[in-house]
């Protein structure tokens, strides 16, 4: 838009300040367009409707030495024009005249704010000046239609896209050509370019919102509170260093900061509907982990119904640097959307727990190699490590699993390792002979099916935990676990006072959990595999000698101790006298023996994979074979 200060450096109009007039004062006020009135127009009550507001006035043949009716219109006209928001007054003047304005319209001009100017130019120029006032004002138009038109392109298709708002502070820094900060007391949310905030922060730290929402705390700065009511915390802040802001660009302003505003708003409600979600994902998980899949299903209802009703899981690792991991978590949220839940783990800090439920026949849903996928993007410090299939209320051992898939993972050359073979053991077993296996020696409880659904969930409960921990997280008195557990032993004629029955049942409870439901009891008379051939195929060897690599370079005899505590179903007393240790000894020699094999010996998972490696690699440790009937040692 042209200014006064621009048409009076145009030497064809001959345009200059009046005299007494200060010109730095109005040398800045916007001109919108031209009206030209003559003295008799003038004297005729000219003009007799509203002006348009920007709009220069010329008058034409006025005689300054003329007194009376002339003076008084003048003046009249001058208070119009303040009451209109004009531009200004201009005063044609012969060529060479030099009269003086009469004082009175010098001082009405400073009362008013009104400035006068004078000019000697012939009319034909100002002419041409109309019409470049015309065009200026329909390209200023063009100009602000575009800007409107590219500022609603910036709404982004989601309010709550973290880039909207440094988007937006890019765009108006490019368009008006000034620098921007959208701020709350907290935290600097954009700026543009990088360097405003240490420019405009000072503004914001000494004015405060009340006093700068939608006003200038200096010649070319502005501060607008983007909250819906005074006293809200985020501001826009924009500066130029040149010329102050014309109204259009006020008005840009003002639809930039509405806009602005909404997106703090969505912000603020996403932030607070996210950590609500991630307060019930995260206790979901605490349940899991401690076995309260009842409740975790309920915590989880309203943020995922359906997501945890699978009997089976998954658990994925995610290991990335703490500085990173709240942004990785929110990529593995995409990424997963629907089919895990996602979490920070609140024990370590850069770690990200990633629990899958598993449907029957959708073990591999695609997670793994997303998580995978993700990992190579975040760089060479992130890895991926993953559990096998296990039942739900044993997710805490899916998660030991997964841990110690993570810092195999470390090892790849992709950092992924997801239920690699040193971790898993089920996924080595050849699943048609593992199956028939289980279901022979699990068949007198499946034959009803009612009796099975009572018993897996109790037996995977019960076997895994005390029983009244057990009692507790299934919601039933202990005499009724116990006489379940009873009654479990006496038809699959086994001792649960046997670490050995007890691995053999827990892995066969296993092993039917993570295939599909039986469908029908064993044939009488069908081929039957042993536990020993199960564990005879050389990638099980592999797995056993890998697994107890680390301990047997211990200086300790770790190997020995495992043996003999197993051998007194892991006792510590009898394990300590017949080693001939303290029973602190033992104790130690147990916990170095957990960290070599990334095990936890006080769950059945960490006892079933320890006897298991210690029965393969070395022979001297008994297991269970199905039917109750124990392989002697070799």
């Amino acid at each position: 838009m042209l200014t006064l200060g621009m048409l009076a450096g145009r030497p064809e109009l001959e345009l200059a300040f009046a005299g007494g007039v200060d010109p730095a004062r109005f040398e800045a006020v916007g001109v919108a367009g031209l009206t030209a009135l003559t003295v008799s127009q003038l004297l005729e009550g000219e003009p007799q409707k509203r002006l348009d507001a920007g709009c220069l006035v010329l008058v034409t043949g006025l005689q300054f030495r003329a007194r009376g009716r002339a003076e008084v219109a003048l003046e009249t006209l001058m208070e119009q024009l303040a009451l209109d928001a004009c531009a200004g007054l201009v005063v044609s003047l012969a060529p060479g005249a030099h009269q003086p304005l009469p004082q009175a319209i010098r001082d009405l001009s400073h009362t008013l704010s009104v400035p006068v100017l004078v000019t000697t130019a012939p009319l034909r120029e100002w002419a041409k000046t109309r019409h470049r006032l015309q065009e200026s004002r329909l390209a200023g138009a063009e100009l602000r239609a575009s800007q409107l038109t590219t500022l609603v392109q910036q709404v982004p298709s989601e309010l709550a896209d973290p880039r909207a708002m440094q988007r937006i502070a890019d765009w108006l820094a490019r368009a008006l050509q000034v620098q921007v900060l959208v701020s709350d007391p907290h935290r600097v949310l954009a700026a543009s370019p990088a360097t405003a905030a240490e420019t405009l922060a000072p503004a914001i730290i000494h004015s405060s919102v009340d006093a700068a929402s939608d006003r200038s705390s200096g010649p070319h700065t502005r501060l607008i509170s983007l909250g819906p009511a005074r006293g809200a915390g985020t501001v826009l802040a924009i500066a130029r260093g040149t010329a102050p802001f014309d109204d259009a660009e006020v008005r840009l302003l003002g639809h930039a900061a509405k806009l602005l505003g909404l997106l703090d708003q969505a912000r603020r409600e996403y932030r607070a509907a996210a950590e609500t979600s991630r307060a019930a994902r995260r206790a979901a998980v605490e349940l899991l982990l401690d076995g309260e899949v009842d409740k975790a299903r309920r915590v989880l209802a309203a943020q995922a119904p359906g997501l945890l009703d699978a009997d089976t899981v998954r658990v994925f690792v995610v290991d990335v640097p703490c500085a990173h991991r709240d942004v990785a978590v929110r990529r593995c949220e995409v990424v997963t959307e629907g089919r895990a839940l996602v979490i920070a783990d609140p024990r370590a800090d850069r770690r990200i727990l990633v629990v899958q439920p598993v449907r029957p026949g959708r073990a591999d849903d695609g997670v793994g190699a997303d998580l995978t996928r993700l990992v190579a993007a975040l760089g060479a410090e992130a890895s991926v490590g993953g559990s096998g299939v296990y039942s739900m209320s044993l997710l805490a051992d899916a998660l030991r699993e997964a841990s110690a898939a993570q810092g195999f993972a470390l090892l790849q050359p992709d950092a992924a390792a997801l239920s690699a073979p040193n971790t898993d053991l089920i996924g080595l077993l050849p699943p048609r002979d593992a199956q028939l296996w289980a279901r022979s020696l699990l068949d007198p409880l499946m034959r009803h099916d009612g009796q099975w659904e009572q018993m897996r969930e109790t037996l995977s409960m019960a076997l895994a935990h005390p029983y009244t921990v057990a009692a507790r997280r299934l919601n039933l008195h202990r005499n009724t676990v116990t006489r379940r557990v009873a009654r479990a032993a006496e038809a699959l004629r086994v001792d649960f006072a046997s670490v050995a029955d007890r691995i053999a049942v827990g892995l066969a409870l296993e092993l039917v959990t993570h295939r599909e439901p039986p469908a029908r009891s064993m044939t009488p008379g069908a081929y039957v595999p042993t536990l020993h051939s199960l564990l005879s195929s050389p990638q099980v060897a592999a797995w056993a000698d890998t697994l107890l690599r680390s301990a047997r370079g211990d200086r300790r005899d770790l190997i020995t101790t495992a043996t003999v505590w197993l051998t007194h179903e892991a006792h510590l007393e009898p394990a300590a006298r017949a080693l001939g240790l303290s029973e602190a000894t033992v104790r130690s020699h147990l916990r170095a023996l957990e960290a070599h094999m990334s095990r936890d010996l006080g769950s059945l998972g960490g006892l079933r994979d320890l006897q298991f490696a210690l029965y393969v690699a070395t022979g001297k440790v008994e297991i269970a074979e199905s039917r109750g009937v124990l392989v002697p040692a070799t």
